[in-house]
């Protein structure tokens, strides 16, 4: 939940709000129940020492501030994120370091990317890219809160297309899109390689955009173990955790 007044975001959820002790000077408040106030102790301390306010508060209060019944017992409210733009100095960063980079096309739902976000730092993915299109999702409370603290692990980029950052990146990254109707399956050999790739998940309904999947070099789907699945597709966090785990098991030959 925004609020637009003090250009704020509200993250809550014990986990999500617990890792802002990584980077207390993201926070303009913070607010808890009697029962959290030990866990917050430290965080508390740290910004006390920065003047930062902090208070306890009853659940309606922390329900009221965040919209959500879901705060378990803790809510902060940080300045609304500012996505920094991906530069060439990024890109090299990443061929250098041999990075899986993961690049959203049009992922809608915010606890799916949230989702995408937690999975992505348990495989360590530290760098995820999206773009400003209208039907992808941005960092929301939800989104914050399904993340279970890996907001604070994960460097989120933006881009104007998907498609052109994906064609800026020819040649220096294999570019791996998923399909859940085609392509190689995702535990074939070589499919992802110890150098690094950008990795490419879609759109929930639709998959990824017709020029996104002409700007990738191969397109990979996630096979289901039985001749007639009862339903067509996974869900797309649940997806990116099988990708993302072949993709770390590659590059670390596990």
């Amino acid at each position: 939940m925004k609020n637009k007044r003090n250009n704020e975001l509200a993250v809550c959820g014990f986990a999500a709000v617990k890792a802002l002790e990584q980077k207390p000077e993201k926070i303009s408040r913070l607010y808890f129940t009697a029962d959290r106030a030990y866990s917050f102790g430290a965080l508390c301390r740290l910004l006390a020492a920065k003047r930062i306010p902090y208070n306890q508060a009853v659940p309606e209060e922390l329900e009221k501030l965040c919209g959500s019944v879901h705060h378990q017992g803790a809510v902060a409210m940080i300045r609304t994120p500012e996505l920094p733009s991906v530069c060439e100095r990024d890109i090299e960063a990443w061929r250098i370091s041999n990075e899986t980079v993961l690049l959203l096309d049009r992922i809608g739902n915010a606890n799916n990317f949230g989702a995408i976000v937690r999975s992505a730092a348990f495989f360590g993915v530290t760098n995820l890219v999206i773009s400003g299109d209208e039907n992808q999702s941005y960092i929301t409370t939800s989104a914050y809160r399904t993340a279970q603290g890996a907001m604070e692990k994960v460097m989120v980029f933006s881009v104007s297309s998907t498609a052109v950052f994906l064609k800026k990146v020819g040649g220096i990254f294999p570019r791996i899109g998923t399909d859940s109707c085609g392509g190689q399956l995702v535990h074939a050999p070589d499919i992802f390689p110890a150098e690094g790739c950008v990795l490419v998940l879609g759109n929930e309904e639709t998959g990824i955009s017709r020029a996104v999947r002409e700007n990738c070099d191969m397109l990979v789907s996630v096979p289901s173990p039985l001749k007639t699945p009862l339903v067509d597709s996974l869900n797309v966090a649940q997806a990116a955790s099988i990708l993302l785990y072949e993709a770390a098991k590659r590059k670390n030959h596990v």
